[in-house]
């Protein structure tokens, strides 16, 4: 529950407030500053190698001589700096990365929110903990469970007392493919999709459902009919969040797909530079064309945004 002051003000209102005065022309000059990095990026997208090292970016306007062999270069089928291939593969990575935790955290979100069961808070509690644990720490026993060139990759249990293995999680033949990335993007994705979603479904009102059981509604039939409908906000919200994260991620990808044939935009983009630069030129381009579906989605979806993520952090 939000604090409130001495004046009957919620600490969300007074923020709201402040906020609200701040000059508009000091606003407009932040965002002017905080784009000038990315003006000089896209201006440089459009110069050759030459033109880069020896002028600055905002002489474009007086040479008038952009060019789009860049953005040619980095989509050239057959070339070696093609980024179609990353492309679809960044994509079989994050639409699986995004869909998969909202789906199995909404179920998630809504049971610790509104059905009473023995140790939900103790429950929800330690799986909120789980965003304390550093991804990285975690690569290396992943990778080995997806079998590292391993026949026997996986989780297996040897029974005691007996030559028997039983294999628990069967995945020895993950390595090295998208599907290992996208598992361990939805495993940590988790706690803080069941947090923000539970931030949002717990604040619904309970009338709707006791009206909704008095009808014959059973658990799923509200979840399905009442709680997704009303959480699209929650859900849109997350789902940027995820998308974003999967799609720009690096350090992943170059960890699970080490000898893979295709590799998302992250790491081919990292490889583009060469041995010795002499594709460097290329960076400016191909960041442009791997931030364009990113861009899409967030301004697909960004009237939910702001609902979604302050979801539960005030309450009226």
């Amino acid at each position: 529950m939000a604090a409130i002051t001495r004046s009957g003000e919620s600490f969300g209102d007074r923020l709201y407030q402040r906020l609200t005065d701040i000059p508009t022309w000091v606003l407009w000059a932040i965002v002017a500053v905080w784009t000038v990095p990315s003006l000089g990026l896209f201006a440089n997208s459009f110069r050759n190698r030459d033109a880069q090292r020896n002028d600055a970016f905002w002489n474009i306007l007086s040479e008038r001589e952009g060019t789009l062999e860049n953005y040619q270069t980095v989509l050239g089928a057959g070339a070696t700096s093609d980024l179609s291939d990353s492309l679809v593969t960044s994509l079989a990575i994050s639409v699986p990365a995004t869909i998969i935790p909202i789906a199995f955290a909404a179920f998630a979100a809504y049971g610790f929110a509104w059905i009473d069961f023995p140790g939900r808070k103790w429950l929800f509690i330690a799986t909120v903990s789980l965003l304390a644990i550093p991804l990285q720490v975690a690569l290396i026993p992943l990778l080995q469970l997806y079998g590292d060139g391993d026949p026997f990759g996986g989780a297996h249990l040897t029974i005691p007392f007996s030559d028997k293995t039983v294999t628990l999680l069967p995945l020895n033949n993950l390595a090295s493919s998208p599907a290992s990335v996208w598992l361990t993007h939805t495993g940590f994705a988790m706690p803080f999709a069941i947090f923000l979603l539970h931030n949002y479904i717990s604040q619904l009102p309970g009338e709707l459902f006791e009206s909704a059981r008095i009808d014959g509604a059973n658990h799923f039939g509200i979840f399905w009919r009442l709680v997704l409908p009303l959480s699209i906000p929650a859900l849109a919200s997350f789902a940027i969040f995820q998308f974003l994260w999967t799609w720009n991620d690096y350090l992943i990808a170059n960890t699970m797909l080490q000898g893979a044939s295709s590799a998302p935009t992250t790491v081919r983009i990292a490889n583009l530079a060469g041995d010795f630069d002499n594709t460097d030129h290329l960076l400016t381009s191909a960041a442009f064309v791997q931030a364009f579906v990113p861009l899409v989605v967030f301004f697909s979806l960004q009237r939910f945004f702001v609902r979604g993520l302050l979801a539960g952090s005030v309450k009226g």
